[in-house]
């Protein structure tokens, strides 16, 4: 007796690639998100673009296979979540219009295991409370030492995340579990990139310089000889950017402070 060929419900790795990138860049809330796409027939914009895409093929899979509904959709579930290193967020599914109820019967299956609320892992792999918690405040920005340790310039492991957020943002529970600076618009995004996690994951940090900005300005909330040492690793360092630490300081009205501190160490070394 011939065994029944195994259905492949497998969605192209670059348009998963690019959906995972997508959902994780994206601030937004999801409902406007979707309201964009209801209204736009053929979307122009990048983000967008990539969730059109990965809605399309799960549109595929389910004519092709009409009476799979349910295994077409934990299986997608389990490909983002292997795409994204074993992590998942309700927002993964929320734009492709995939039920909750598929993450239960996965938590039931022992599939993934429920961290936090909207947060999954996989149970075949380990959290990344970066990624996380990044997932769950999406305006919150690693910064000052806790950005530093991404960058190997503090010798200070961040068992508390020093995060920065827009000064309008109000999460109660955000100021319970950080050290959370509040900034005005014109600054929040200033020096924003992303680095990868010790699991691998892109989470947002601010950029060296910006750092070094942020450690002076608020020196009095840290530990003062850990921000000589980082100040001193980065006037070391090969890739400083002195010339962007100024624009950066100037933005921030700490100019005249910042380039005080940096001219001391610059005499030190």
């Amino acid at each position: 007796m011939k065994k029944d060929k195994k259905i492949n419900y497998k969605i192209d790795i670059n348009i998963l690639i690019n959906y995972v990138e997508t959902i994780n860049s994206i601030k937004e809330p999801m409902s406007q998100i979707k309201k964009q796409l209801k209204e736009l027939s053929k979307p122009t914009q990048e983000p967008l673009k990539n969730i059109n895409a990965m809605a399309n093929a799960i549109k595929k899979l389910s004519r092709k296979y009409p009476n799979e509904q349910s295994k077409i959709f934990i299986d997608i579930i389990k490909q983002i979540m292997n795409t994204n290193n074993g992590m998942f967020s309700t927002r993964m599914i929320e734009p492709l219009n995939i039920s909750r109820q598929y993450l239960s019967i996965m938590e039931k299956n022992n599939d993934i295991e429920k961290i936090s609320r909207g947060i999954y892992i996989s149970t075949n792999a380990f959290e990344d409370s970066y990624f996380s918690f990044q997932q769950k405040y999406k305006k919150a920005i690693f910064s000052h030492m806790t950005a530093l340790y991404f960058y190997g310039m503090t010798e200070e492991f961040p068992y508390n995340y020093t995060v920065t957020v827009p000064q309008n943002y109000h999460v109660e529970t955000v100021n319970e579990k950080c050290n959370v600076f509040y900034v005005s618009d014109d600054i929040y995004e200033l020096g924003v990139t992303e680095v990868k996690t010790p699991s691998g994951n892109k989470v947002r940090v601010y950029d060296k310089e910006r750092c070094i900005c942020d450690i002076i300005k608020s020196k009095g909330r840290m530990d003062s000889e850990q921000v000589k040492k980082s100040i001193k690793q980065y006037i070391q360092s090969k890739d400083k950017n002195i010339a962007k630490l100024s624009i950066y300081a100037k933005k921030m009205g700490i100019s005249e402070k910042v380039m005080d501190m940096i001219g001391v160490y610059y005499e030190l070394i």
